[in-house]
C-alpha cells in the first residue's frame, strides 16, 4: 500500500524555499518550485498565498524527465 500523500494545508510551508525558472523573465509569470518533507512542492509564482501541489519524488521525477524529452511541448502549440 503507498502511503497517503499530506495535503498541503497539513505542512508547514513557511521554511520552504522555493525556486522558480531563469526562463520566467522575472516577471512571476511562471511556477515555483520547492521540497518540504520528502515531497516535491508546484505552486503559483503570481499566486503564493494559494496552496501548492504535493508530489512524490517519483512523480515530480517521471515530470521533470518527460518535459526535459519534449513530451509535454504540444500542450503549448495552442
Amino acid at each position: 500500500m503507498t502511503a497517503r500523500k499530506p495535503d498541503p494545508s497539513e505542512l508547514d510551508l513557511t521554511d520552504v524555499k522555493w525556486r522558480v525558472s531563469s526562463h520566467s523573465g522575472g516577471g512571476g509569470n511562471c511556477v515555483r518550485m520547492g521540497a518540504k518533507d520528502g515531497y516535491i512542492l508546484v505552486g503559483d509564482s503570481q499566486n503564493p498565498g494559494r496552496l501548492p501541489h504535493v508530489f512524490t519524488t517519483a512523480e515530480a521525477q517521471a515530470w521533470i524527465l518527460g518535459a526535459k524529452d519534449g513530451e509535454f511541448d504540444s500542450l503549448l502549440d495552442f
